[in-house]
């Protein structure tokens, strides 16, 4: 089996007969992202704002309280 496509790589491109070429924005539009989940990047970034730690707040690890 030959694997470096050399029996088919010097070979015109082909170009239907029946089926007109595609535009460039109509193929760029085939594989650009679609939301699947509408308004869900909406809801993470209103929780990411309702979590947010402010700036005037002291965050303490375990360390910092020296517990055992």
């Amino acid at each position: 089996m030959n694997h470096d496509y050399s029996d088919i790589i010097d070979l015109p491109h082909h170009v239907s007969s029946r089926h007109p070429q595609m535009s460039v924005h109509d193929r760029a539009a085939q594989f650009a992202p679609f939301a699947a989940l509408t308004g869900y990047g909406d809801m993470i970034d209103e929780a990411g704002e309702q979590n947010a730690v402010a700036d005037d707040t002291v965050v303490f690890t375990a360390e910092d309280l020296d517990l055992p």
